[in-house]
C-alpha cells in the first residue's frame, strides 16, 4: 500500500538520529521503527500513490465516455425533434 523505500528511508532516518548506544541494539530497532510506522499507516484512512493514479486515469476514461454519451443524447433529442417538426 506504503512506497516500501519511503518507510525504509524514513526509518533510517529515525534510526541514525537515534544515540550511538540505541543505535548499537542492532538492526532489530530500525526494523521495529518500520513495523510500527507501517502499522500506524495502515490505519489512516490512505491509498498509495499507484492506486490515486490508477483511479485519476479511471476516472477521466469515464468523464470521456460520459462526454461523448451526453454528445449523442444530444445529436439524438435534435433528430427526434426535428421528426417531430416535419
Amino acid at each position: 500500500m506504503f512506497d516500501p523505500k519511503k518507510l525504509e528511508q524514513v526509518a533510517k532516518q529515525i534510526h541514525e538520529s537515534m544515540p550511538q548506544p540505541v543505535k548499537e541494539l542492532g538492526a532489530d530497532v530500525e526494523q521495529k521503527v518500520r513495523q510500527v510506522i507501517q502499522s500506524q499507516l495502515n490505519k489512516l484512512d490512505v491509498v498509495s500513490r499507484e492506486e490515486f493514479d490508477v483511479q485519476t486515469q479511471v476516472l477521466l476514461r469515464t468523464r470521456q465516455k460520459l462526454t461523448d454519451m451526453e454528445k449523442k443524447l444530444a445529436e439524438i433529442e435534435e433528430k427526434l425533434a426535428a421528426n417531430k417538426g416535419e
